[in-house]
């Protein structure tokens, strides 16, 4: 009895809430039901929610402690990381400089002959085994040990290997000797290490095409949790002499014009070695680089007539762009030899003159089947007494005459020449360039320039976290003279010497929860493009790196990466303050600025607008700068609240269980030396939990203080082999997490176990009654809170007279550990502002019926310190998708005054939806729409709400998509499959199909607009047949008109998940449009009557179709209510990104406008002349003869060499 009184008395309390319902209105849609299914359904959720996370009392509880909120010094804050990342560069830079002296010292060691062939470490023959389990012939074996510090393979800490290319052959003299004295590095690897522990690979490349790498390891890894193993014939080392890390570190800056002779004679074969030559000169080149292709007959020109009259920087996409038209040359008429060197002498003094281009380097590439002549007159006129143009002269085709005049060009302009065979000589010859281009700075013998390469995709990374495959790195490098005396003047390269640097080790030392929730860092480096940034997508994985060790860089511009929030925006249109913050970063000084930016999240589905305050600063000694962009007003205050660690203190009481865990990649202590530090511990949690136990014994210090680096003068010095027991501790961090444990541990304890209500509001009552009869009105699965700290904890919720079920996808806390990190996280800071009483509802994107759909709510938790506040924590739950979609479902079908309404969402004459401030399908009654975008469904529907500013459509340009190549470039390695051919016969085919089902069903364009007044037709009626008004701004969506009782299919990107690394894809920019929910246009609190629109001569039958559309109080969610009798048409809005095309110049067609006129610096070193290079004689050999003749002289020198030692 009594409890049936408790429920009488619940469900009056719960009756007389809900608003008085006003007379019945003879209309279409029941607008005032409408408002009152919207503020139930809102209320509902938000005091359940509420009540459920304990956010109040979560709050309190900061407000308890000893806490300040503080506004962060930008300025400041940059100062100080700079100097940390400076700092681990200079360790990086010292150690590569101690191997180049040990490298050059060794190099010059006597190696000894006891007769006996040189046994060493080659990568490829470690231990091979035959059948019978004894070793193979030649192998040699090592021990190895997977870590995970080197991309997790097996490796041996106390030795290097050896990797040689195919075509290196292992029994030249030359390559052996250089083998045999670079075995001595080994000792210098080792202490570098021990010194260094957060060192990656370090390695030597040698001149001859071995690499020596450290830690020693087996060619290809034997990788134990690969999923598979490819044979080992086919995983071939790339010869890394023309990687950039090689010949920038080898020579200075260089403009470059390739002349391409395209007389009739180049046809067949020789036009083939023409192209694999030009590639493989374009290979060598990088962003320091400029370059141009011409094409000569009886005229010259450009291959890419977007290039005209200019050199473009030699980046991926110029280079690409170079590649794919020498495929377009047709060979015709007779070469005019003097109109090609003119137009290069030409374009190269034009550079010289004006101050354009790379100040440094001019070189001319001539690549023909041979001249009539030397054209001594023209070199005269253009390159001589001083010669400040060389000429690399490749003769292609092993019978083709004037080798004899293409010998005395290059001898006589500071060049080489040579002669290419076939298409596999390409390369080899073309490194010959690099030797003599190489010769100044070799002379000069005491600057050693150190080069860090561009950003790529490296091996696996050494992290907690579920996604290891493809960390970005960056190399360091400088070159290594040969200082042995020879018998004619030379001046060789011995190699490179170099170390890997992770990304990850920079950011590191940029700690995100200094920066709080949606702050973040940034580094460009001398040319305007990023090392990392939070949006840099590398377009290759690392499939060809894990392959053949071979990089794929990247190179994207600072201003393809921070998109400005403009009013009438076009593509590649850059607003004059990020330009200025650009100019700054490059120049490398210090410095503040703000604007608006575009962020987008999950795919590029979703974009808000956020203001920032940027600061930057240099990092001293490099090519780079370090930037930070604080979100304005929040972004700029911080919580400084810590739990003191104290003996005394049991602070593991507060990390009890397993429903906690802490951000995988933030680093709150680890060990610093290289023993402990390849201790593994089996999670992040376990470490923390380590270096809680250690920070309570006696004598624990805090070691929050990295080691600080040698100067560059003293990198001769050994380094000091750090303690085994070394480590690192962030105590802000620790004692950060230790306090957040404690405030949210009780909170979590107590809403498993909810006994209390926090306030006396009777919605909440009547849902605490409820609940504690195990009714789970929304089907609430899991909450959670997540803190500013990068602690996670939750509380999975299961009814007690219910069996529990088991999971049949992955947990939350799988994949959803990185706190402020986590696109849920970021979008309920900033609704915080919209909406401070909120939640923030969202589910996975095109789910479907799927019975297992979860909808995750978010609210942050700001707490406030006189007068500032700052965002703290963010709680949440998780309800099941069906069960709310039912109690959707209910309050829709019901009215909710005394009298009977004739329309609910359970009739035939209504749909209902519950969409999200980015227009995406929360519930719908039909479940196939969940998660789906709106404007799929019905975009009329969506342009009208576009059109009266209840959504704002937002332009998104994206400057890094990936495009299938329609050309594949020429070359060995060239890809040879590519997806466009059969993708475009799969899309015609079914585009064919569903024109002809389109045909059945004919329908015409409507379109409403919406007013705020409740109930008065909006005074204009939309035609489709006159037009839209000027003023509206229309999506020329992809898909035919489809009916509304049509289902269409679900819109993904047909490349979504394909691995484009295997096939041919090139840059290219895309556009999308995405869409806000527009809050001031909608009262927030959900007392205002419903905005009501209506699509108007829309049907043959002149009937209209009204809706209604009201904001859910409490959510950043709106309902939308559609008269479904008239059989209106719709239109389908696409949000997936098309590429742009571009006009081109004089008709071509370009990838976009070009960059090559944005600001750069450049490397503060040029090095490309000294006085006694006249002196060398040697530059290619002008007939077969001689060829042999100086290829026995080398052999013989080798073997009194090694006859002598």
């Amino acid at each position: 009895m009594k409890t049936g009184l408790v429920a009488i008395a619940a469900l009056v309390v719960l009756v007389a809430y809900l608003p008085a319902a006003s007379p019945e209105q003879d209309e279409d849609i029941p607008h005032n039901e409408v408002k009152n299914w919207a503020l139930k359904f809102g209320v509902d959720l938000w005091e359940y929610g509420r009540r459920q996370t304990r956010m109040k009392e979560l709050q309190r509880k900061y407000h308890d402690v000893e806490k300040s909120v503080i506004r962060k010094d930008g300025l400041k804050i940059i100062k100080e990381m700079a100097a940390e990342v400076k700092n681990m560069m200079d360790f990086k830079m010292s150690a590569v400089m101690r191997i180049m002296d040990s490298a050059e010292q060794a190099a010059l060691t006597p190696q000894s002959d006891n007769g006996q062939p040189f046994r060493y470490y080659n990568a490829e023959k470690l231990n091979a085994f035959g059948a019978d389990g004894r070793p193979t012939e030649g192998t040699r074996e090592m021990l190895l040990h997977p870590n995970p510090h080197f991309e997790h393979l097996p490796v041996n800490t106390s030795l290097s290997s050896v990797l040689l290319p195919p075509h290196v052959a292992e029994k030249d003299p030359e390559v052996m000797n250089a083998v045999q004295w670079s075995e001595h590095l080994d000792p210098l690897f080792v202490n570098n290490y021990e010194s260094d522990p957060s060192l990656s690979w370090q390695f030597f490349g040698s001149s001859s095409g071995f690499l020596r790498r450290y830690p020693g390891m087996a060619w290809p890894p034997e990788d134990p949790n690969s999923q598979w193993q490819r044979p080992r014939s086919a995983r071939n080392v790339y010869d890394f002499r023309t990687s950039q890390w090689y010949v920038s570190a080898t020579t200075s800056p260089k403009d470059i014009v390739i002349l391409v002779d395209n007389s009739g004679s180049m046809g067949g074969k020789r036009a083939s070695l023409a192209r694999a030559t030009v590639e493989a000169i374009l290979n060598t080149l990088s962003d320091n680089d400029f370059v141009n292709v011409y094409k000569f007959s009886d005229g010259t020109e450009e291959t890419v007539t977007c290039f005209k009259d200019r050199l473009v920087q030699a980046n991926d996409e110029n280079k690409q762009l170079l590649k794919d038209s020498m495929s377009g040359l047709r060979p015709e008429n007779i070469a005019n030899f003097t109109s090609a060197l003119v137009t290069g002498f030409e374009i190269l003094h034009k550079y010289n003159r004006t101050g354009n281009g790379c100040q440094c380097n001019q070189a001319i590439m001539l690549i023909t089947d041979g001249p009539p002549a030397n054209y001594k007159d023209i070199f005269k006129m253009y390159n001589w007494p001083h010669r400040p143009v060389r000429l690399f002269s490749f003769l292609a085709g092993k019978d083709s005459g004037g080798q004899e005049e293409m010998h005395w060009m290059a001898c006589e302009n500071k060049g080489y020449y040579t002669r290419i065979s076939t298409e596999t000589e390409a390369m080899e010859m073309v490194l010959k360039y690099i030797e003599v281009m190489a010769r100044p700075i070799v002379m000069y013998q005491n600057d050693h320039p150190i080069q860090w390469s561009h950003v790529y995709v490296g091996g696996n990374a050494d992290t907690f976290g579920d996604d290891r495959r493809g960390q970005l790195m960056t190399s360091v490098t400088t070159p290594v003279f040969d200082r042995r005396n020879h018998t004619v003047r030379v001046a060789n390269v011995l190699g490179v010497v170099g170390t890997d640097v992770s990304i990850d080790e920079i950011k590191k030392l940029v700690p995100p929860y200094k920066l709080g929730a949606n702050g973040y860092s940034f580094i460009v480096n001398n040319n305007g493009h990023a090392l990392y940034h939070p949006d840099l997508r590398p377009l290759h994985n690392n499939e060809q790196y894990e392959d053949t060790l071979e990089p794929a860089y990247c190179s994207v511009d600072l201003t393809e990466l921070e998109l400005i929030e403009t009013e009438h925006e076009r593509p590649r249109e850059n607003h004059s303050a990020l330009l200025d913050l650009r100019h700054d970063m490059i120049d490398q000084k210090p410095g503040e600025t703000e604007f608006g930016v575009k962020v987008h999240y999950d795919n590029m589905r979703r974009v808000t607008t956020r203001r920032y305050n940027y600061f930057y600063n240099p990092i001293e000694g490099t090519p780079f700068s370090l930037g930070i962009a604080l979100p304005q007003g929040y972004g700029m205050y911080e919580l400084v609240a810590e739990q003191e660690i104290k003996l005394s203190q049991k602070v593991e009481e507060y990390f009890k269980g397993d429903n906690w865990k802490v951000h995988p990649d933030w680093v709150y202590c680890e060990y610093s030396s290289g023993s402990s530090g390849e201790q593994r511990f089996r999670n992040a949690e376990d470490r923390v939990r380590h270096f809680l136990s250690r920070s309570r014994r006696p004598g624990w210090k805090w070691m929050s203080l990295r080691p600080r680096s040698p100067t560059q003068r003293e990198h001769h010095h050994v380094s000091t082999k750090l303690d085994k027991d070394a480590y690192f501790c962030d105590k802000t961090l620790l004692q950060s997490l230790v306090l957040d444990a404690k405030v949210t541990e009780e909170v979590v304890r107590h809403s498993s176990h909810p006994s209390s209500v926090e306030d006396e509001h009777p919605i909440a009552t009547l849902l605490v009654l409820l609940q504690s009869r195990g009714f789970r009105m929304f089907g609430l699965t899991m909450s959670f809170v997540a803190t500013r700290s990068g602690l996670l904890r939750w509380v999975d919720h299961q009814p007690s007279n219910k069996p529990a079920k088991e999971p049949t996808g992955p947990h939350f806390s799988e994949h959803n550990v990185r706190a402020m990190d986590e696109t849920w996280y970021k979008r309920a800071v900033d609704q915080y502002y919209i909406e401070p009483e909120s939640f923030v509802y969202s589910v996975p994107f095109d789910v479907g019926t799927s019975t297992e759909t979860l909808v995750t709510a978010t609210h942050a938790v700001f707490v406030e310190h006189k007068g500032h506040r700052a965002p703290t924590a963010v709680v949440g739950l998780q309800y099941q998708h069906a069960i709310l979609a039912s109690h959707f479902l209910n309050i829709t079908s019901a009215c909710s005054g005394a009298s009977s309404c004739k329309k609910t969402c359970a009739s035939n004459e209504l749909d209902c939806y519950i969409l999200d401030n980015n227009g995406f399908i929360i519930i719908s009654e039909n479940p196939e729409h969940t998660g789906r975008f709106f404007g799929q469904i019905d975009g009329t529907i969506m342009d009208s709400l576009v059109q009266d500013k209840i959504y704002k459509k937002v332009p998104v340009y994206d400057y890094q998509g990936a495009c299938t190549n329609s050309k594949n470039s020429y070359g060995g390695d060239a890809p040879k499959l590519t997806p466009g051919i059969p993708l475009q016969y799969f899309f015609g085919w079914a585009a064919k199909i569903f024109a002809i089902w389109t045909a059945f069903v004919k329908v015409t364009y409507g379109f409403a607009f919406a007013q705020e007044d409740a109930y008065e037709d909006y005074p204009y009626e939309y035609n489709p047949e006159e037009g839209l008004p000027e003023d509206v701004d229309t999506i020329a969506g992809p898909f035919p008109n489809v009916p509304t009782f049509v289902t269409p299919p679900i819109e993904s990107d047909p490349l979504d998940g394909v691995d484009m690394g295997q096939f041919g894809v090139r840059r290219c920019d895309k556009k999308t449009d995405l869409y806000i929910l527009q809050p001031s246009r909608l009262n927030t609190s959900g007392q205002s009557n419903p905005l009501k629109g209506k699509l108007t001569n829309c049907h043959v039958t002149g009937c209209e179709r009204p809706f209604s559309v009201q904001k859910v109080p409490h959510s950043n969610l709106i309902l939308l209510v559609v008269d479904t009798l008239c059989p209106c048409g719709s239109k389908q809005l696409s949000i997936q990104p098309q590429e742009i095309v571009y006009d081109g110049v004089n008709g071509a067609s370009c990838l976009h406008k070009p960059k090559d006129s944005f600001y750069r610096r450049r490397p503060p070193k040029c090095i490309n002349y000294h006085p006694e290079e006249i002196e060398i004689h040697i530059c290619g050999s002008g007939n077969k003869m001689a060829t042999s003749i100086l290829l026995m002289a080398t052999a013989l020198a080798c073997q009194r060499l090694f006859s002598a030692s």
